[in-house]
Order: structure tokens, then C-alpha cells, then sequence
């Protein structure tokens, strides 16, 4: 079983972690653009076609499932890559977690998100639909993704701390909406304890949700107790390399290089 991923850059680092959780033993491809990211300032039409680029790389090494491990490239690129991959190869989207954080009703829930993502019409459409019974704010994180890509510490925590301020004191809960996000989770966590005073919050992230769906699309559970069998092949704007060694600032690439895979140096 192999199972590609693609993100413009690192944040695909999370939901890859997770699906290694899940499936020891599935092969991993991590295909991601260097030469061209971010992809968030780009036109849609510009930040498709980079992201069908990225998929075709994946896609040409036959994989069962594709992840989209993007929140921006889901609502741009997901109908085009789709319409060339499928039903070949199915396509999984990443979309934020607001769905689940509202539906116990009546909670207060803060959404985690980049500038462009914050107030923009895809997100506020999944406010209106999935969160009307909570009360929402909407987090702008300028700086985070790129800090993150990084693996910048100083700037990471200047811009956790920035969102942490945005935040309500009083909030009960924190979606990720962005996949960078979800490989600094700890230190957002610390940031809002302060925030909060010490409050016990939850937090909703899409990375193992979106791996547990791509399983379910391909007619495959999860089996964290088998072997660690699992292979891993990264590309990098379609050539095969190597984990940026900003990877290995997080749990999730020291996860993934813990299987012997090159990092670059």
C-alpha cells in the first residue's frame, strides 16, 4: 500500500506523521515545491497549476490514495487534480476542523488560520455551515506558516504569541487551520495556557482525520500494531531528494527520518 502527500512545503509533515501512526506498514510519498512555494500569495489559477505539477510527480509513482495536506491548495487546486486523477487514484482534501470543534453547540471556539484564509469566503462558508450554534473568532497568524517552513524558533514564538493575543480568554476551543500549525501544536498550547490561565482547551487539527479518510477511501483500517515496514521517498518539485532539515525540528520529521531517510544538510 502506498499513500502520496503534497503540500507546497513541510506542513504535509503532519498528516504523513500521522499516517505512519496509523499504517506502519504503508510506503509514504511526500511530494512538495521548493521552486515554488508559497503557494498562498499566488493567484488560483498560478497556485493550481504548481499544485497539479506536484501532483503529477506523486501520481507518476502509482500511489492508492493522494492527500491534498493543504488547507490553501484544497479550496484552489482539489476540482483540477481530481478531475485528471480520479477515479484512478483517489484525492483527499484538507479542510479545516471547524465542523467538529462546534458540534457539541454553544462552545467558543477560535480558529487558528493565514491572513488570506481569515474572513475569506471559503472559510466563512464553513462558519455559516458547520459552526452557527458557536461562537467563533477568527485568528489571523501572519508569519506562522513561514516561521514553521523555517523551522524558525524565535519567529515561530513571536508569531504564536501575536495570535495568542487575538485570542479570547475565554475560548474552549482551537482549530488548527492550517497544517503548519499542527507541527507547533506544543507551543501554541503553552502560549493559550497563559492566555487562558491555565484552562483546559481542546484542539481539533485535520491531520489525522484526513489520514483515517484516506484509508477509508482506499477499503483499508488502521493498524498502528503491525511492523514498520513502510518505506519513504520524498520529492522535491518532482525530483527525488531529501527532507529539508528544517523537518527535524518537529516531532513529526524526526518521526519520518527516524526510518532512515536522507535529510538534507
Amino acid at each position: 500500500m502506498k499513500i502520496a502527500l503534497m503540500d507546497s512545503g513541510i506542513g504535509l509533515l503532519a498528516a504523513a506523521a500521522a499516517m505512519r501512526r496509523l499504517r506502519p506498514d504503508v510506503d509514504l510519498v511526500l511530494s512538495s515545491d521548493p521552486d515554488g512555494m508559497p503557494w498562498g500569495p499566488r493567484t488560483p489559477a498560478d497556485l493550481t497549476g504548481r499544485a497539479l505539477g506536484v501532483a503529477r510527480a506523486a501520481a507518476a509513482l502509482r500511489p492508492d490514495a493522494l492527500i491534498i495536506a493543504c488547507n490553501t491548495a484544497t479550496v484552489h487546486a482539489l476540482p483540477a487534480i481530481r478531475a485528471e486523477l480520479e477515479p484512478a487514484i483517489p484525492v483527499i482534501g484538507t479542510v479545516p476542523a471547524i465542523k467538529p470543534a462546534a458540534a457539541g453547540g454553544g462552545g467558543r471556539v477560535a480558529i487558528w488560520a493565514t491572513p488570506a484564509t481569515t474572513g475569506s469566503p471559503y472559510q466563512r462558508g464553513l462558519i455559516r455551515d458547520f459552526a452557527a450554534g458557536a461562537r467563533v473568532t477568527e485568528v489571523p497568524c501572519p508569519g506562522l506558516a513561514d516561521a514553521v517552513e523555517a523551522g524558525d524558533e524565535a519567529a515561530i514564538a513571536t508569531a504564536v504569541a501575536a495570535a495568542a493575543a487575538l485570542t479570547p480568554a475565554d475560548v474552549t476551543d482551537i482549530v488548527l487551520g492550517c497544517t503548519h500549525y499542527e507541527l507547533v501544536e506544543p507551543t501554541v498550547r503553552a502560549a493559550l495556557a497563559e492566555r487562558t490561565g491555565g484552562a483546559e482547551l481542546t484542539y481539533y487539527g485535520s491531520a489525522e482525520p484526513v489520514a483515517v479518510q484516506a484509508l477509508r477511501r482506499i477499503g483499508a483500517a488502521p493498524a498502528p500494531e503491525l511492523p514498520r515496514t513502510g518505506s519513504l521517498t520524498v520529492l522535491l518539485s518532482g525530483a527525488e531528494g531529501a527532507l529539508p532539515a528544517a523537518a527535524l525540528e518537529y516531532a513529526e520529521g524526526r518521526l519520518l527520518a527516524g526510518e532512515g531517510a536522507a535529510v538534507a544538510g
